[in-house]
């Protein structure tokens, strides 16, 4: 892939940032990367000084907490209500963890300091979701999905292109385990990879877990209620995509 990159670590992943021509002024990229790292600081759970630590640590009540921990919090559990609480802010153990939503609203805010200031090609890849915005050479972006039984290999390619963003997110076990609390009846096909596009970043992120977490059952209802391609794993391997998914994954489509 041609262009130009820059590229960073933060929240615990690589940022990396392409533009179809050259770089943006030194102060963009600037920019972009306080943005990330705010989200960072106030948010994540492996600092023991986030904000968010504290709340969950008992030294900071949620309601003396900052304005934008308590809007995140808000617009995490209106999520948990759209998805009959597949997707959930709390932990089995009943701590507060935001980061099925923080990662791409921190990916969203930093698309919106990319719009703002004109910048019209370009790709966002956080830790393998993907927001981009135009083409590369009048071409659309093109970006794999990898494959959960082989890290080296991919499962197909994915073009995103068309008017305004586009968004890819994939939620899988293959890397971390089963770090996600399945909700789902026990005797229903398990997902071992989600990947869901669609136009925005926190609507891919949050259904990618859902469904994840919630298998065939929420990911019928999500694709009922939400403009939405999904491509799925189960637990033996299988793959099932949607129709605007499938010519690239080359299987049949749901």
């Amino acid at each position: 892939m041609n262009g130009q990159a820059h590229v960073f670590d933060t929240m615990g992943t690589t940022v990396s940032l392409r533009f179809a021509c050259q770089l943006p002024h030194t102060d963009l990229l600037g920019a972009v990367e306080t943005s990330f790292r705010q989200f960072d600081h106030r948010f994540s759970l492996y600092r023991h000084d986030s904000e968010l630590s504290r709340v969950a640590q008992g030294d900071l009540r949620l309601d003396q907490a900052s304005v934008e921990l308590r809007e995140s919090y808000a617009e995490a559990v209106g999520w948990g209500h759209r998805t009959s609480y597949a997707f959930t802010p709390h932990r089995p153990d009943g701590i507060l963890d935001l980061s099925g939503i923080i990662k791409a609203k921190a990916m969203d805010a930093a698309g919106c300091l990319l719009d703002a200031a004109g910048e019209t090609d370009w790709l966002l890849n956080v830790g393998g979701d993907v927001l981009s915005r135009g083409s590369l050479s009048d071409e659309s972006w093109r970006v794999g999905i990898v494959d959960p039984g082989d890290r080296n290999a991919l499962l197909c390619i994915v073009e995103l292109g068309g008017e305004g963003r586009r968004s890819l997110a994939t939620s899988g076990t293959a890397e971390r385990g089963e770090h996600i609390w399945r909700t789902g009846p026990s005797e229903a096909v398990r997902y071992q990879q989600v990947s869901v596009l669609t136009e925005d970043i926190v609507t891919a992120d949050v259904l990618a877990t859902a469904i994840l977490a919630g298998g065939p059952d929420e990911c019928e209802g999500a694709l009922d209620r939400f403009d939405i391609e999904v491509l799925t794993v189960d637990d033996h391997g299988q793959l099932t995509a949607t129709r605007g998914l499938h010519h690239s994954a080359g299987i049949a489509a749901q």
